[in-house]
């Protein structure tokens, strides 16, 4: 019997619309913050936590790449939700009478051609889902909120326009993280994220680097961290193309060992068919 599944926001989130999408057999467990999320699972009050990490347009959430390192948690998946913004208004409402739209910082440009060719002042909500519930409460036909089609049935709301985004690429990228790793090959086409720390020689990051050109090993992202907040010891999170079992993979990997004083595979996960 599926569990738990834990995501940052409220119900009608974009979390949870990536938790129905990506795990429909699991409950919904709305949290506060990224970091209640992944204690969460860590605690045992979820089996999975859902947690956004980049936007195609917004970039990298900077405060998951911060959690990630210290969560304790493996990720087992990956998954793309496309971000489609909507104005929900009060039943009855029309487009016309809306003054304010409600929205995450985050959403606010996403969606700025559409609310100054209609003249809609955006006001910043720590939530899109909550913005949603608020303007419910409120019952005030002048007000809107910026938030996913989820939340109008789950509110109550109206559409008042579907599909407001200024891109037709906006997508977001979550990933899907557990008590416990699993290396098991799910797939043809494998994603590995990890940490590494490099050892105190010149050229250390770069000689390690090089392993994974020479072996034809693709790496897709390199995001670095100061150590205990010191400006001189640096971690790095890094993902790849490909499975630790591939020859050039492993191979890859051997010669990163060398040159690094840690090393942690944080998960290997089949790579989500909208990445190609």
């Amino acid at each position: 019997m599926a569990g738990k599944i834990a995501f940052q926001g409220e119900l009608g989130a974009y979390g949870h619309q990536a938790c129905a999408d990506a795990r429909p057999e699991f409950t919904p467990l709305p949290c506060t913050t990224f970091h209640d999320t992944m204690a969460a699972v860590r605690d045992g009050e979820a089996e999975l936590a859902m947690v956004a990490v980049e936007n195609s347009i917004y970039g990298r959430v900077a405060d998951v790449h911060q959690l990630l390192p210290e969560s304790g948690l493996h990720i087992v998946d990956e998954a793309f939700v496309r971000v489609h913004v909507n104005l929900l208004g009060v039943k009855g409402a029309r487009l016309d009478q809306v003054k304010e739209a409600h929205g995450h910082p985050v959403i606010l440009p996403q969606c700025g051609g559409f609310l100054r060719l209609h003249a809609i002042k955006g006001v910043i909500s720590s939530d899109n889902a909550r913005a949603a519930r608020e303007i419910a409460e409120r019952g005030d036909p002048s007000q809107a909120a910026l938030a996913s089609e989820m939340a109008a049935r789950i509110y109550g709301l109206d559409v008042l326009a579907r599909h407001i985004e200024d891109r037709p690429d906006n997508t977001t990228r979550f990933l899907i993280m557990a008590r416990n790793i699993d290396l098991a090959r799910r797939g043809d086409q494998m994603m590995t994220s990890f940490l590494f720390r490099v050892r105190n020689i010149p050229a250390a990051l770069y000689k390690a680097m090089g392993g994974f050109a020479t072996n034809g090993v693709n790496m897709v992202k390199l995001e670095s961290y100061m150590v205990d907040g010191s400006f001189t010891a640096t971690q790095f999170f890094a993902e790849i193309e490909g499975h630790p079992e591939d020859d050039n993979v492993a191979r890859a990997l051997d010669e990163l060992r060398y040159f690094t004083s840690y090393l942690h595979i944080l998960g290997t996960y089949p790579s989500d068919p909208a990445r190609r």
